[in-house]
């Protein structure tokens, strides 16, 4: 859309939406750079941002002194192990020493966010302006890779930027609007039943949707039980919680539509995207450095899971240098598709999203695809692990379950979990709640 009245064909554009296009141009160019070439460029801007924060951050200051480092030396993957990690406590133990005093006037203003404190680790973060210029673009590079139709309806299901419990607007907001005339978009906040839930969804009938997949889940299963479509709908894009693929067959089952899962962080903005052309998802590496490392701080490998420790290449209010967000994820082979992006194969979820045996183990609990129903009318499940040798079984059923439907349920539970477990087993009648943020999680384990 041009900027400029009168002048309908080529567009001019202005100001944020000038910037915004002249930015994806360069992300069209750099996403098929060799990535030994994006490596180069990602460590000569770390440089950068390095040079600003041991100049205006203290606590940046003090690590890079005990560590024996200058901003030069970051310029090399090598020389960024040289840091010691940052955990969420260290960021709040820090408090405004983390932060930088100072800013340049081009990266103003600066915005504070705060996470949702899902983890029982909230954290507080400052971003800049160009944050959210690359915030932006990192979007509007997912829409055009999955080929969005602008013209077409949303429909969102979330939890955050709701004034009541639905919104209803002309566009789609930016990024989207600022570069494209756009269709409606439609907003429901995740609190409401899933009969209003249903019935919303069936009297838009959206292009797309937008939603977390606990709550996709529980859609899927009601649409599949009562039959209903959704005969406008192209495609679910999924965020927030880590998305199995049970949900995605599930999709394709009852909807007959594909899913596209992004990867994100209230710290940090969008970390990786669903790649267009594979089921590998491509770290955003113009923006992020992410490392993959195992329980020794030693850099995964291809088909290892390993803690996802991500370095900000611009934001010069927070320097979240090599900072653990928690999660973890499984590395990938370069993605066939081309793009010298670096590749994630799969987000495996937070440590607290492991189930701890009393041998010792540690093991991501294979919980979501169990054929529950081919027992009992099991509408949503949910675990918690507050002992080493007992388990919490949440359960929201169609109907009560006899003694036999729990004692097969159960030991369908411990096969899958590698261990007897006693289970406890509580009911809720219509919702399990979800926990701070809106965020739902099948597997909880408080013993970490």
């Amino acid at each position: 859309m041009s900027a400029v009245a009168g002048i309908a064909w080529p567009p001019v554009l202005a100001g944020e939406a000038a910037d915004l296009a002249a930015l994806m141009y360069q992300l069209e160019q750099s996403q098929w750079l060799p990535a030994a070439a994006i490596v180069v460029s990602q460590y000569r801007q770390l440089v950068e941002t390095a040079v600003h924060a041991e100049a205006h951050s203290a606590q940046f200051r003090a690590r890079m002194q005990a560590a024996g480092l200058r901003p030069e030396h970051l310029a090399t993957p090598e020389g960024l192990r040289r840091l010691p990690v940052m955990r969420r406590r260290d960021v709040q133990a820090a408090g405004e020493a983390l932060f930088c005093t100072q800013i340049p006037r081009a990266h103003a203003p600066i915005v504070e966010s705060s996470t949702s404190g899902s983890s029982g680790e909230p954290v507080v973060v400052k971003r800049t302006s160009v944050n959210w210029l690359i915030w932006m673009a990192m979007t509007l590079r997912e829409h055009l890779w999955q080929q969005r139709d602008f013209r077409g309806s949303l429909a969102v299901i979330r939890s955050d930027h709701l004034h009541g419990e639905q919104m209803d607007l002309p566009t789609w907001g930016p990024p989207a609007d600022l570069l494209f005339e756009t269709g409606p978009s439609h907003a429901l906040a995740v609190r409401v039943g899933i009969d209003r839930r249903i019935e919303w969804l069936q009297s838009i009938d959206p292009d797309y949707l937008l939603v977390y997949p606990s709550y996709l889940s529980a859609l899927l299963d009601q649409f599949e039980r009562r039959g209903l479509k959704l005969p406008r709908l192209r495609q679910i894009r999924t965020i927030n919680e880590t998305l199995g693929s049970e949900i995605r067959e599930s999709a394709l089952r009852v909807l007959g539509v594909g899913i596209a899962d992004t990867y994100s962080s209230q710290e940090v903005g969008i970390i990786a995207a669903q790649c267009p052309d594979s089921d590998l998802y491509h770290v955003m590496a113009e923006s992020l450095i992410v490392e993959l490392l195992d329980e020794q701080g030693v850099a995964c490998v291809p088909g290892q899971v390993g803690r996802v420790v991500v370095t900000d290449l611009h934001n010069f209010a927070t320097p979240l240098i090599r900072y653990d967000i928690g999660d973890y994820a499984e590395v990938a082979d370069a993605c066939p598709c081309g793009r010298g992006l670096p590749a994630l194969k799969r987000i495996a979820g937070r440590r607290r999203n492991m189930v701890q045996l009393p041998d010792g183990r540690s093991l991501w609990p294979a919980i979501g695809g169990l054929h529950y129903s081919s027992i009992a009318p099991i509408r949503q499940f949910q675990f918690i692990q507050r002992e080493r040798d007992s388990i919490e079984v949440r359960l929201v059923t169609a109907a009560p379950l006899t003694a036999d439907q729990e004692r097969r349920v159960g030991e369908l539970i411990c096969e899958a979990l590698d261990f007897p477990f006693t289970l406890h087993f509580v009911y809720f009648a219509e919702q399990i709640p979800p926990g701070p943020g809106g965020k739902f999680e099948e597997f909880i384990c408080e013993l970490v």
